[in-house]
């Protein structure tokens, strides 16, 4: 099953080349670096290196912990980080500039993996979250690398996709050396899937480990008296295509109760940045952009943050936060950035890619969900309102981050496992 895999892989690589070539014209970025993708990098001092791999922005975002805790106590293993998007690049050089090594993630084929496996002779792989590469997988196996897949998570959507190639993803799955899913959950389904019991170990998520740094609380303040600080403002964070709307829809009738409201509109992707800000602008809101302009009048009425790396600053501004993706099907986003916060949460009915989490917050009344923009403009115009609400609900969601700590400590211990407690 797996040599049919690499066979569709190969042929359709002219296709992926091709693809990162059409995306570089709306993304310059995608055109760098794509040999990296075909294993051709300079690789001096690589060799014994840990090596992880994450996505984009979200999972680089999810390891920063783990990253850091690794840097701390295995200062004498080069760190290798490698990403898919250009945006997740981008994050790496932004949290760690020179104190790790950044490459662009092979294309997963066993001819660039066995070149990529050759020039890092890597000690780990870490792979985070839902990263399942057949080649990938297969080449750390028959090398004896051992691999971690962290904070793993799996929907009920992505187990099904799984399991339409079931052959494929046993076998993948029962050569991961450790799986350790962020709940139960998660668990039961890569058991489902064909993961051994003794594979599997349930370490929570790492998102709640979430540390705040010391000078943000100063940052979102100053940022908060640019917005206006007596006026309400809520936060719409990571939206996708076809959410904008809705959004602008509902902040169309928060305004019809509170005319003075600020919507903070913070597009997932930054190739989008442009079409947003052009989208609210059409839907007759005067319209300006964290990239040209700090602050904003009493007229602005949506504010649109088209800069990476700072939703934590912005979520420290803002009043309430709705989480994105969710009221399109896209599964939602990390809704514990705002928790960290104590920022009262809503998310839409599509928050499948955060089931547990969601699920515990809304158990915990830390947050609430609902189905269209109507309910969402009830909902924030109510928290806005009321400032006691509010304050119960963020409160809720502080304290339920705080009581779910510790999945970092888990993965440390997992990691010096593999490489031993000497960080000498």
């Amino acid at each position: 099953m797996r040599n049919l895999y690499s066979l569709l892989m190969l042929l359709l690589l002219p296709i992926l080349l091709l693809r990162l070539y059409w995306r570089g014209f709306k993304a310059p970025m995608y055109r760098e670096r794509w040999q990296e993708r075909l294993g051709y990098f300079r690789a001096a001092g690589y060799s014994g290196c840990i090596w992880l791999h994450a996505v984009s922005v979200g999972e680089v975002q999810a390891a920063v912990l783990l990253i850091r805790r690794l840097l701390e106590e295995y200062p004498h293993l080069p760190m290798v980080i490698t990403t898919t998007t250009p945006t997740g690049a981008q994050r790496v050089k932004e949290l760690f500039a020179d104190e790790v090594i950044h490459l662009y993630g092979p294309f997963d084929m066993p001819f660039i993996n066995r070149r990529f496996f050759d020039r890092l002779q890597p000690r780990l792989l870490i792979l985070m979250e839902t990263e399942i590469w057949p080649n990938l997988i297969h080449e750390a196996y028959l090398r004896h690398v051992p691999t971690l897949l962290a904070n793993a998570r799996l929907s009920v959507r992505s187990a099904q996709r799984y399991h339409r190639l079931s052959g494929l993803t046993r076998e993948t799955l029962q050569k991961i050396t450790l799986i350790a899913p962020q709940g139960e959950s998660d668990a039961e389904r890569f058991r489902a899937l064909g993961a051994r019991h003794s594979q599997v170990e349930v370490t929570g998520s790492i998102k709640f480990d979430i540390r705040l740094s010391a000078s943000l609380r100063e940052q979102s303040e100053v940022q908060r008296r640019a917005w206006g600080s007596e006026r309400p403002v809520w936060l719409a964070a990571s939206t996708h295509e076809g959410e904008e709307e809705q959004i602008l829809r509902a902040h169309r009738r928060i305004r019809s109760a509170i005319p003075e409201c600020l919507l903070v509109l913070v597009p997932r992707h930054p190739e989008r940045f442009d079409l947003v800000a052009e989208l609210a602008s059409a839907s007759g809101f005067t319209t300006t952009r964290r990239s040209v302009s700090r602050g904003c009048d009493l007229t602005t009425a949506v504010f649109v943050g088209d800069t990476m790396g700072e939703l934590p600053l912005l979520f420290g501004a803002a009043d309430v936060a709705f989480i994105g993706g969710s009221l399109v099907p896209h599964g939602g986003h990390n809704l514990l950035e705002a928790a960290a916060q104590s920022l009262p949460v809503v998310f839409g009915p599509h928050m499948f890619n955060f089931t547990e989490i969601s699920e515990l917050f809304l158990e915990k009344q830390a947050a609430w969900r609902v189905q269209d923009p109507d309910e969402l403009a009830e909902v924030v115009t109510r928290w806005l309102q009321s400032a006691s609400e509010r304050s119960r609900i963020g409160e809720n969601g502080r304290a339920l981050l705080d009581s779910q700590r510790g999945a970092l400590q888990k993965l440390t211990i997992l990691v010096d496992g593999f490489l031993g407690t000497d960080s000498s």
